[in-house]
């Protein structure tokens, strides 16, 4: 018995790690097109706005159904909601690999769409059962980082790969590494896992636990959730990032391509750019732990990433491509200090620990919507003025409704501590 119980505890260290590595699977997924569109786009002639909706198609899901897949995840186990996550995955990869048309393949992103959702929309409440609160800020901030961490792997290894292998090998890859990755998960994740940890957290701080079971019905945790103000407000501010971020950088090795780069030089500049996402995204997390108020980080990050754009795209930089590069790092690194943020506030302005998945899939279905907007209306743009010279100004309108909807938020905070 105390074998068991050893296994168990060693197991649970890891389970929170295996939670974060199984979201860099998932955004794997997202991640391993754009740095194939340029070979895509030849082998199919695709236009730049049919690339763009090929880059956004796998939000589609996210956008009509997150909401309702976080209400089930509650439901029907959130371990089991995401290994079964990963195995959608795995299956629509290998399936797309098969396509011999855009119409497969962006059918087989779409159902890529909802297994990725069913992997990282209970993924947040599982670490807030399992990590006790002091550490929970610091983990949100690394959970924040899985999408970052996908693409700067698939845009690094991307232009190793596909002129060797080609897309199809390539989709498969990433169809093998989901399964895996849904076996490692429910090794790694105790089957007690979900009901007991909450409470052991709970305990170590001499607080109340919180019953896993709850008998509320969806109808109610629905209307909780829509109710409130809080998920409202982070599920804008999610939307105003997601789809600028992806609209800058999905076009990126394209953009990249047209200038003359390719190879390694084209897979390692590309990368690197969204894995400083990643820095800030892990610095949220060690901030709030340090109590720097959350609508700041917010405020700072949308201003950085307004000037990264400006110093990316504006027609005055167009000779001095070191000045662009360093605005396109400084739109991605201070731009990460929103989702780790965002996904903090999730947790925290959630109406109730019954809510969090629900409050999680209503902030996915957000920002879904913009990842689903972003591209296609950037690659409209460009194609209208023949260049990517105005990109800066639709990202600074998403930046400045981002700054209001941060105010919002800390109006909302302050409230929810005098009433507290």
């Amino acid at each position: 018995m105390s074998t068991d119980k050893s296994i168990n505890s060693a197991a649970s260290l890891w389970a929170p790690y295996a939670l974060i590595f199984s979201g860099v699977v998932a955004a794997l997924q997202i991640g391993k097109l754009p740095p194939a569109l340029p070979s895509l786009s030849l082998a199919l002639n695709l236009t730049l706005t049919q690339a763009g909706f090929l880059l956004s198609f796998i939000q589609l899901a996210g956008m009509t159904l997150a909401l309702a897949i976080g209400l089930s995840a509650d439901g029907f186990g959130l371990k089991r909601s995401m290994c079964f996550g990963l195995v959608l995955l795995g299956i629509a990869s290998a399936m797309g690999a098969m396509s011999d048309s855009a119409t497969g393949l962006m059918f087989w992103r779409i159902v890529e769409g909802f297994g990725f959702l069913w992997v990282v929309l209970p993924a947040p409440a599982l670490l807030r059962r399992h990590v006790h609160p002091q550490n929970l800020r610091q983990l949100l901030g690394y959970w924040g980082a899985y999408m970052p961490a996908g693409t700067a792997l698939t845009l690094l290894l991307g232009p190793l790969w596909l002129p060797q292998w080609g897309w199809r090998s390539w989709w498969i890859l990433f169809a093998v590494l989901s399964w895996a990755m849904a076996i490692i998960l429910w090794r790694v994740v105790p089957s007690e896992f979900a009901s007991h940890s909450l409470n052991d957290a709970a305990a170590a701080h001499n607080v109340e636990p919180v019953a896993n079971t709850d008998q509320t019905t969806w109808q109610q945790r629905l209307r909780e959730t829509l109710t409130a103000p809080g998920p409202w407000l982070v599920t804008l501010c999610f939307g105003m990032y997601s789809g600028q971020w992806l609209a800058v950088v999905g076009f990126l090795p394209s953009i990249y391509t047209q200038v003359g780069l390719s190879g390694g030089t084209l897979g390692a500049l590309t990368a690197f750019v969204a894995a400083v996402n990643m820095v800030g995204n892990m610095m949220s997390g060690r901030l709030l732990q340090k109590g720097v108020h959350p609508s700041l980080l917010l405020i700072f990050g949308f201003a950085a990433m307004s000037l990264g754009a400006f110093l990316a795209f504006a027609e005055f930089t167009v000779a001095l491509p070191w000045l662009r590069y360093m605005g396109m790092l400084l739109f991605s690194s201070c731009g990460g200090l929103i989702p780790g943020t965002l996904f903090y506030l999730a947790v925290r302005l959630t109406p109730h620990e019954r809510n969090v998945s629900t409050t999680v899939g209503w902030m996915q279905q957000g920002s879904a919507a913009g990842q689903f907007a972003g591209p296609p209306m950037v690659a409209l743009l460009a194609t209208w003025v023949g260049g990517w010279q105005w990109t800066w100004m639709a990202t600074g309108l998403c930046c400045a409704l981002g700054g209001v909807l941060s105010m919002m938020i800390a109006q909302n905070l302050n409230r929810q501590t005098s009433a507290a």
